[in-house]
């Protein structure tokens, strides 16, 4: 029988790290406007539970493109020889592995890219953010009619009887509401943009000011999600870590994530 953890009530991804699966995708990565690579063969590796890195065949990489360093590390899957990237004026250094023939599970020949490291990567013909999508993670947008209250300090912050409730393997539900239903009063826009391999790259994110407390970066918004979250598009969520969510009537208590520090 599997425990059940009731510090939190959302499912967690059980994905042992060290896992290799093929994944039956076109993946490309581009620098300096240039395809650095192009595969249907590239590897799916779990470096650690919640997500996979790309493992790409050398020989789908271009080979004016990798700088051997001149450096060999010993990596958790075998042997690897430390490269740079160049791409005319555009140098990457220390920015890619390529495992030699003593790399474990199948991955001899193959290159990790650090992520940071390329402009841009591609999923068939759609841009991937952050990092691979787990094709063991679902993320599912749905509209609700249970009315959802967000409040800091006492403070209501915003008010829906029509929430869309979006639901990610491994994080608790997010509750994204009608701006219509936002108090933007307490609301401070900030210049933060972050990304989401499932959801896209922020258009907005707001700090809240309750009395004389300024709380950093508690509400953003996707006005152009990707085509699978579009019911969230334009409108507001908040982290459930750092304020106070009421759903049915009910208080919910606050759960710990990475997002929680």
């Amino acid at each position: 029988m599997t425990e059940h953890n009731t510090d939190r009530d959302y499912p967690e991804s059980t994905i042992p790290p060290g896992g290799v699966e093929p994944a039956p995708r076109r993946v490309r990565g581009v620098l300096g406007g240039q395809v650095v690579f192009d595969t249907v063969r590239a590897q799916y590796v779990w470096e650690w539970p919640y997500y996979p890195q790309y493992y790409i065949p050398r020989s789908d990489v271009d080979p004016d493109v990798l700088v051997d360093e001149q450096h060999v590390q010993h990596l958790k899957h075998g042997t690897a020889q430390r490269h740079g990237l160049r791409v005319g004026d555009v140098e990457r250094p220390r920015s890619a592995r390529v495992f030699t023939g003593e790399a474990e599970n199948g991955l001899a020949g193959t290159v990790r890219f650090d992520w940071a490291a390329l402009d841009a990567w591609f999923e068939e013909d759609e841009e991937v953010f952050v990092h691979p999508r787990n094709p063991y993670t679902r993320v599912d947008a749905l509209r609700s009619s249970r009315p959802v209250r967000i409040e800091l300090d006492g403070v209501v912050l915003a008010e829906s009887a029509s929430p869309v409730m979006v639901f990610e393997t491994g994080l608790p539900t997010r509750y994204y509401l009608d701006r219509t239903a936002v108090n933007f009063e307490h609301l401070e826009p900030t210049d933060t943009v972050t990304a989401c391999p499932y959801k896209g790259r922020t258009s907005a994110y707001w700090s809240v000011r309750v009395g004389d407390e300024l709380h950093t970066d508690l509400a953003w918004a996707y006005d152009f999600p990707t085509r699978q979250l579009l019911p969230i598009a334009g409108m507001v969520a908040f982290y459930n870590e750092k304020l106070d969510v009421i759903v049915d009537g009910e208080r919910l208590p606050r759960p710990d994530t990475h997002f929680s520090r």
